[in-house]
C-alpha cells in the first residue's frame, strides 16, 4: 500500500515542480513586459492584451464631464479615483447627428459626458520611451468620434509608436459663443471648448505618458480634414504649441477652411440661436436638455457655431501668427488629396462644358471670375472636368492647406514636407449590393442616381491607408496595390514621428518642401513620384480673392 503513496507523492512533487516552473515564465514574461496596469495622475487604468501583442486602454476620462454648470466651460480636471479603472471600451462619443456615411463608431453611446481618450502601446518594453502620436479625428466639428476603426492605434503601435486618438465636443456643445458665457469665463472668452479639449488632451499626455512607455516630449499631433484644421489651430495657440514637436496635417487648415470669425461675430450668432428656442438666459440654456439642444441645433444650422478668434486660446487671427512665426516652430507633413471635391459641387447638375463651367464661374467670382478664368482655363469641353475639379477641391480645402504648408515653410523655421495623395479608392465589395460611394467616402443606398465613379483620390480617402487601416474598412475590395500603398504611407508617417523626418529605408527620398519656388511634392500612389509643384499660380491667385 505504501508505493502507490510514494508513486502519489512524487508525482505531487513533480506537479508542484511543474507549476512552479511555469510561474517562473510567467515572472520572466511580466519582467519583460509592460503591465495593463498603469496608474496616471488620475488614478489606475487597467487596458487589455490584444491580439498582435499591442496593449489597448479605452474609455480614459482626461477630463471633468462637461454637463451641467460645466456646459460650455473650458475642461475642467478629472476627479480622480480609487480602484481600478477598466479601461477595456470606448468611451460615449461627442453629441452630434448622423452626417456622413463613412463613419463607424465602436463608442459606448452618445452623450455630453465625452472627454475620453484611447491610447494604444507596445508591450515589450523599451530601454527609452517611445515616440508618441495624438491624431484628432474628421468631421467638420460636427460629427466624428476615436472610436472610429479607421483611426485606430494598433498598426502604428505595432511600429513602435504609442498613439492615441481624443474625444472632443462638437457643434453647438463645442462651438457656441455667447456674451454671457465671455462674461463668466476668467478668460473673457467663449467658444473653442472642442479646441480646449484637445489641448486638455495634450496636457495630458504630458503629465501620463511616460507611465504608458511614451515620450512627453516626443509628441506629434496628426488629424484629417477637421481633425488636420485642429493641427493647425493648435500649432497656433499659446497653450498648446509647447506640447508639440511634429505636426501631420491630412487636408486642410483653419488658414481658409473652417476658419475662425471675431469672437463678437459668434457671440451674435450664439444669441441668435438662443432667441430662436426661446431662452432667455445662460442658465435656462444649460437647462435644456443635450438631446433638445441637439434636435434645436440642427434645425438652425450644424455648421453655423464657428471657431472663434477668442483672445484665449486663439489671441489673434492665425493668419497673422503663421505670418509672424509664432506659430509652433515643429517639422511638419502635409497634403491632400488629388479630388477633395470634383466638379459637381462647382457646377452642380449642369453638363460640365466651357459655356456652363464659365457661367458657375462668374457666378461664384462675379466681378474676380476673369482672373479665375484665365488660370482655371479648360482649353475644351473635355477639360472642363478636370478643372472644375481642380477648382472645386481647391476652394474646399486645397487652398487652405497650401497655404499652411506655405507660411509654415518660409516663418516655422522647421522642415515641411509636402504630398499629394493620389489612389483612387478600389470599386466596393460585392456584398454591398447597390450600394455606392457617397459624401467624403461615405455609402448611400437608394433610388439616388449613383454619381460617376471617383478619378482621383476623394476627401477622406487616405486616412486607412495612412494608419495602417485598411483591413478594419470592410466596404471596398482592397487590392495587393492598395496595401502596397498603405505601407508606403504609413511607413513615412512612422518615420516622421519618430524623427521628424519621413524619410527612411524601403521608402522613395522625399525632400523637404521650405522654398517659394522649385517646391517639391511626393505624389503618393503604386509608383510614388516626387514633382515640382505645378500649381502655385492657382493657390496665389485665391490668395490674392481672400484679401490677404
Amino acid at each position: 500500500m505504501k508505493r502507490p503513496i510514494f508513486l502519489s507523492i512524487g508525482l505531487l512533487g513533480l506537479a508542484f515542480g511543474a507549476l512552479a516552473q511555469a510561474k517562473n515564465k510567467t515572472a520572466a514574461a511580466a519582467s519583460g513586459n509592460q503591465s495593463l496596469q498603469v496608474r496616471t495622475v488620475s488614478g489606475i487604468v487597467e487596458g487589455r492584451l490584444e491580439a498582435s501583442g499591442v496593449r489597448s486602454f479605452k474609455g480614459i476620462p482626461y477630463a471633468a464631464p462637461p454637463v451641467d454648470n460645466l456646459r460650455w466651460r473650458e475642461p475642467q480636471p478629472v476627479k480622480s479615483w480609487t480602484g481600478v479603472h477598466k479601461a477595456d471600451h470606448f468611451g460615449p462619443r461627442a453629441m452630434q447627428t448622423a452626417i456622413f456615411g463613412d463613419m463607424n463608431f465602436r463608442s459606448d453611446g452618445v452623450g455630453e459626458n465625452c472627454l475620453y481618450l484611447n491610447v494604444w502601446a507596445p508591450s515589450q518594453k523599451t530601454k527609452t520611451l517611445l515616440p508618441v502620436l495624438v491624431y484628432f479625428y474628421g468631421g467638420g466639428f460636427v460629427a466624428g468620434d476615436g472610436s472610429e476603426p479607421r483611426y485606430d492605434g494598433e498598426s502604428m503601435a505595432q511600429k513602435g509608436i504609442v498613439t492615441l486618438t481624443v474625444n472632443y465636443r462638437l457643434g453647438l456643445f463645442g462651438f457656441f459663443s455667447h456674451p454671457e458665457l465671455t462674461k463668466e469665463s476668467p478668460h473673457h472668452a467663449s467658444g473653442n471648448y472642442g479646441l480646449l479639449d484637445q489641448a486638455a488632451a495634450l496636457q495630458w499626455v504630458r503629465k501620463n505618458i511616460a507611465a504608458f512607455g511614451g515620450d512627453p516630449n516626443h509628441v506629434t499631433i496628426a488629424g484629417e480634414s477637421a481633425g488636420s484644421v485642429s493641427v493647425s489651430a493648435q500649432m497656433a495657440s499659446p497653450l498648446a504649441k509647447n506640447l508639440i514637436a511634429g505636426a501631420i496635417g491630412e487636408s486642410g487648415s483653419l488658414l481658409g477652411t473652417l476658419s475662425p470669425a471675431p469672437l463678437s461675430e459668434c457671440e451674435k450668432t450664439g444669441e441668435e440661436f438662443a432667441r430662436s428656442i426661446g431662452a432667455h438666459s445662460l442658465a435656462e440654456l444649460r437647462s435644456i436638455s443635450a438631446d433638445s439642444l441637439l434636435g434645436a441645433s440642427a434645425r438652425f444650422g450644424l455648421f453655423r457655431f464657428r471657431l472663434s478668434v477668442d483672445g484665449y486660446f486663439l489671441p489673434k487671427d492665425p493668419l497673422e501668427i503663421f505670418q509672424k512665426g509664432e506659430q509652433a516652430h515643429v517639422p511638419l507633413l502635409v497634403g491632400w488629396n488629388s479630388e477633395e471635391m470634383n466638379y459637381r459641387a462647382l457646377m452642380g447638375g449642369d453638363k460640365p462644358t466651357k459655356e456652363n463651367y464659365e457661367k458657375a464661374v462668374r457666378k461664384v467670382y462675379t466681378d474676380k471670375a476673369d482672373d479665375v478664368l484665365k488660370v482655371y482655363k479648360p482649353a475644351t469641353d473635355d477639360e472642363v472636368e478636370a478643372v472644375a475639379t481642380a477648382l472645386a477641391g481647391d476652394r474646399f480645402i486645397g487652398f487652405s492647406t497650401w497655404r499652411w504648408a506655405d507660411l509654415q515653410g518660409t516663418t516655422g523655421g522647421k522642415p515641411v514636407y509636402r504630398y499629394l495623395y493620389e489612389r483612387p479608392r478600389p470599386p466596393m465589395t460585392p456584398e454591398m449590393g447597390n450600394a455606392s460611394p457617397g459624401l467624403a467616402g461615405g455609402v448611400q443606398r437608394g433610388n439616388t442616381p449613383p454619381p460617376p465613379p471617383a478619378k482621383g483620390a476623394v476627401h477622406s480617402a487616405e486616412i486607412e491607408y495612412a494608419m495602417g487601416n485598411l483591413s478594419t474598412n470592410k466596404v471596398f475590395a482592397w487590392t495587393e496595390d492598395d496595401y502596397k500603398v498603405s505601407r508606403t504611407m504609413q511607413e513615412y508617417f512612422a518615420n516622421f514621428i519618430r524623427k521628424g523626418d519621413p524619410n527612411g529605408p524601403g521608402v522613395l527620398n522625399w525632400p523637404a518642401a521650405n522654398r517659394s519656388k522649385d517646391v517639391p511634392v511626393m505624389h503618393i500612389n503604386v509608383q510614388s513620384r516626387v514633382e515640382l509643384e505645378k500649381n502655385r499660380e492657382r493657390y496665389l491667385l485665391l490668395q490674392a480673392a481672400a484679401k490677404n
